[in-house]
């Protein structure tokens, strides 16, 4: 079988496994109480500036 061929087993065997994933009550999704703040202390402007001296020289 060369590289890259279809293996029709391969592929039922991977199916099967990935059917069959077991979900405990431990896998709930929390949930996120409270707030995200991201600043980066420049403008907007001033970064494409800054882009813009990088990418010319």
């Amino acid at each position: 079988m060369s590289l890259g061929a279809y293996d029709e087993q391969e592929h039922e065997r991977r199916e099967r496994k990935n059917s069959s994933v077991d979900l405990s009550e431990a896998d709930t999704r929390s949930t996120y109480h409270g707030s995200v703040e991201f600043d980066s202390g420049e403008s907007a402007e001033a970064l494409l500036d800054q882009f813009h001296e990088i990418s010319d020289g």
